[in-house]
């Protein structure tokens, strides 16, 4: 399934009141789960029951929870992710960083890779300010629209 249609199927179901949509096509099988923070827990505690590998959906659904809660603290814009994919701070590994704390950035300027079935996007600031927190550590995967940058 290309990104296209896997993006248009996001944005249907973030706009739908349907919560969780699962499609099939050939051999590949897409599951997109909608949830908002009132939801968040009911959203955590289906998965992790389910599937015959506990031990890894705990992890990741307390790190998703961890990030939402402590934005807020922070005042100022979050850069949310906008799609599923693993999160890269630099374009190569022995680049330099796109941004660090307390750098000044414009708006379309890039502030991380996001790489999402082989392809790799470019993610930019959507607004002028200061980064004041990165949210996420170099590498790690990240879930549509969880934060990764506050500016100020």
């Amino acid at each position: 399934m290309d990104l296209r249609k896997l993006k248009t199927l996001i944005d249907l179901v973030s706009e739908s009141g349907i919560a969780e949509l699962e499609i099939t096509e050939g051999e590949g099988k897409v599951r997109i789960v909608k949830f908002s923070q009132a939801q968040q827990p009911v959203a955590y505690a289906a998965p992790v029951a389910a599937p015959g590998y506990a031990p890894a959906a705990p992890a990741a659904g307390v790190s998703s929870h961890a990030a939402p809660e402590a934005a807020p603290v922070a005042a100022g814009h979050t850069v949310k992710a906008p799609m599923v994919g693993t999160f890269y701070r630099a374009a190569n590994p022995g680049s330099p960083v796109f941004v660090e704390v307390g750098q000044t950035v414009k708006e379309g300027e890039p502030l991380c890779i996001i790489e999402a079935m082989k392809l790799l996007n470019e993610i930019e600031a959507d607004k002028s300010g200061v980064i004041t927190e990165i949210l996420v550590e170099n590498g790690e995967p990240v879930e549509y629209g969880q934060p990764l940058f506050v500016i100020v």
